[in-house]
């Protein structure tokens, strides 16, 4: 969910979360997991801005309770070429969202095996504002979350994974909804609060362990345009995005 409300006096929390993962074990070798990290330099954003990397966060984040992953294991959780992923897992350790759990020797080659360094990230409000130098990194990281969700789902899909019909129980339909409208601030500020209870309400149960239970992606997209400057010049600051996505499933969901 995205938000640009014009009341700047709203006290809702106005941060976004682009991901939230399930309980993650601290390592006995190193610092302690953080709950959420506050993400408000250019360096994670830029790291945060590629499909591919986040895929790789929301392996490690849904693996967290079970142990760390080496390439090789992220790699088959993403159906990639573990070569493809180097690179990307280098970046992701450089900017202090993974980090190195263990390491062991493999037939002559040093294997490490890789955990997450929290068990959410949210975008901090400030980097959003109009004179902000970490602006576009931070929208760059927002488009990069739409395009992960926008790839899982075509593979599912095409695989036959996302059921959109209703049956009795309702377990399997989706739901899909894009609409405009036009609204008071203050409805759209209650609009946000509304959405953003039904996410704290989805984190604050967790994942069900009943047998039956699904994976679910929800991805809410919400924001207001207001009027373009009669100058041509850049709007006047507005609050930061509310939430940016959250995937509380793991790799593999459904909608």
């Amino acid at each position: 969910m995205v938000e640009n409300a014009e009341n700047a006096e709203d006290t809702v929390n106005a941060e976004g979360t682009l991901s939230r993962g399930g309980a993650v074990n601290g390592d006995d070798a190193g610092p302690a997991v953080l709950k959420e990290r506050r993400v408000e330099d250019a360096a994670t954003l830029k790291a945060l801005a590629d499909p591919l990397r986040l895929a790789i966060l929301d392996v490690l984040m849904a693996a967290a309770g079970t142990g760390p992953l080496t390439a090789k294991e992220i790699a088959a959780a993403l159906d990639e070429p573990q070569t493809k992923l180097y690179r990307h897992i280098k970046q992701l350790e450089k900017a202090g969202l993974i980090r190195v759990a263990g390491t062991r020797l493999v037939s002559g080659i040093v294997e490490s095996r890789y955990s997450p360094a929290q068990e959410s990230l949210r975008l901090a409000p400030e980097i959003f504002s109009s004179d902000s130098p970490t602006r576009v990194d931070a929208y760059d990281a927002m488009l990069a979350a739409m395009d992960r969700v926008r790839g899982d789902f075509r593979a599912h899909a095409m695989a036959g994974r996302v059921d959109f019909s209703r049956d009795e129980s309702g377990a399997l339909s989706g739901l899909f909804s894009h609409f405009s409208y036009r609204v008071t601030p203050e409805r759209l500020i209650r609009l946000r609060r509304q959405l953003a209870a039904v996410f704290d309400e989805l984190h604050a149960e967790g994942n069900s362990a009943a047998e039956d239970a699904v994976d679910v992606t929800l991805f809410t997209l919400l924001y207001g345009v207001g009027p373009a400057p009669a100058d041509g010049s850049a709007p006047a600051p507005a609050p930061a995005p509310a939430v940016g996505s959250r995937n509380d499933g793991g790799p593999g969901t459904e909608s």
